[in-house]
């Protein structure tokens, strides 16, 4: 495969990590080019693939665009996926989930902020084996897909409810990371200024 310009290898370093296809005006706003600039980007990269045989392809999905696994591998990619189910999370994928289980709802940003590390994979990982879920989206800039654990992680614990979960400090080997937590946790909401409280009502008139 031939040295792609960079514009090209940006659209794949994008793809890489997004969760979702990616429009083509938004990677044509990141790159600072025309949206047809992208359709092609993304055909020659297509091709490229296609002819160098790969295991993976770049699909175009619901106007957007992302990499997906070839379909006649299909049976090494479920071999794999249903062996995971069996597998053991990992310390990280543990601290993640429990921090989405203490702190939920909450948005990858905000545990990756806690975790102090990326947790694209980690979440993928957890929603794969269905431990967590979306439950909604942040009324916020940029309305960020929030996240909370599901019925199988109850199951899983065997608890009724969250309220039955454990003191943190069991499920936090990492002091770092518990400490983040438990700050996160007790932070009340900031006090309004002066200037924001509401005026008392004037004393009634003798």
């Amino acid at each position: 495969m031939a040295p792609q310009p960079e514009a090209a290898r940006a659209i794949e370093a994008i793809l890489m990590v997004a969760q979702e296809p990616v429009e083509t005006h938004l990677l044509a706003q990141l790159l600072e080019v025309s949206p047809s600039t992208v359709e092609d980007l993304c055909r020659g990269l297509s091709e490229a693939y296609e002819a160098d045989g790969r295991g993976f392809v770049l699909a175009k999905v619901a106007g957007g665009y992302r990499f997906q696994s070839h379909a006649d591998l299909a049976p090494y990619v479920e071999r794999f996926v249903l062996e995971g189910q069996t597998a053991r999370l990992s310390a990280a994928a543990l601290e993640t989930l429990a921090i989405v289980a203490y702190k939920q709802p909450l948005s990858r940003a905000q545990v990756a902020s806690i975790r102090g590390v990326n947790v694209d994979g980690v979440m993928r990982t957890l929603q794969q084996r269905g431990y967590i879920v979306e439950v909604g989206r942040d009324p916020g800039p940029g309305q960020a897909t929030l996240f909370g654990t599901s019925q199988e992680f109850l199951e899983r614990l065997g608890l009724d409810s969250l309220d039955d979960l454990p003191p943190i400090a069991e499920l936090f080997p990492n002091a770092e990371v518990m400490e983040a937590l438990e700050r996160s946790l007790r932070a009340e909401p900031p006090k309004p200024s002066e200037a924001e409280l509401p005026l008392a009502d004037p004393p009634p008139e003798q």
